[in-house]
């Protein structure tokens, strides 16, 4: 090949790139797609990967400062005011942020998180919250812990004991029943708005 085919070869490309439209361009399929990518035919739904990183983030945060304080916090109330703050405080601080980071499009996560305002001030609603949850993880404990004890006839104060696994997917699950009722309370407000909305017109 000549220089001056060579040079009017690459003028030619250059061209084709510059006037690249929808309507022009060729179809590529999906493997193709895939295999540029990199990106593999299977995906983790997004679902399974939020409620996993909710139950992880629980469970870590009943090991490290249920367990790890346990030895220094003797007193149980003390134990679950620290345990609630920082339930609170790393659910706004790591749980919602990957949360965030996973998302493929803008908020689709949002359906996951009790307050999703992304602004500073969302740590002061987050802790509290996290109170309400953790007072009703505690209460089931308590259930549970009367039911087995009464049906087996044993006078042990604590057959079902705290540990991470259990206790992050209680939180999770007392969790995503709060937030499935706020959800429902919207869509009722929002049903009733646009109704009203619809008799004045």
């Amino acid at each position: 090949m000549s220089e001056k085919n060579y040079y009017d070869l690459k003028t030619d490309a250059v061209e084709r790139l510059v006037n690249a439209s929808e309507e022009n361009s060729p179809e590529v399929s999906q493997k193709e797609i895939e295999k540029i990518s990199g990106r593999k035919r299977f995906r983790i739904p997004n679902t399974v990967k939020a409620l996993f990183i909710k139950w992880w983030f629980n469970g870590a945060i009943c090991f490290f400062f249920y367990f790890g304080l346990g030895t220094y916090l003797k007193d149980s109330v003390d134990q679950l005011f620290v345990l609630g703050t920082a339930m609170g405080v790393l659910t706004d601080l790591l749980t919602n942020h990957m949360l965030r980071f996973i998302e493929r499009e803008p908020r689709e996560n949002d359906r996951f998180m009790m307050v999703t305002a992304r602004k500073f001030w969302s740590l002061f609603l987050n802790v509290p919250y996290a109170f309400a949850v953790l007072a009703c993880v505690v209460y089931l404990y308590n259930v549970i812990n009367v039911i087995v004890i009464r049906a087996r006839g044993i006078e042990d104060a604590a057959a079902l004991p705290v540990e991470p696994i259990l206790f992050g997917l209680f939180y999770m699950l007392i969790d995503l029943l709060f937030i499935g009722m706020k959800r429902l309370f919207a869509r009722i407000l929002r049903d009733a708005k646009d109704s009203v909305a619809g008799k004045k017109n």
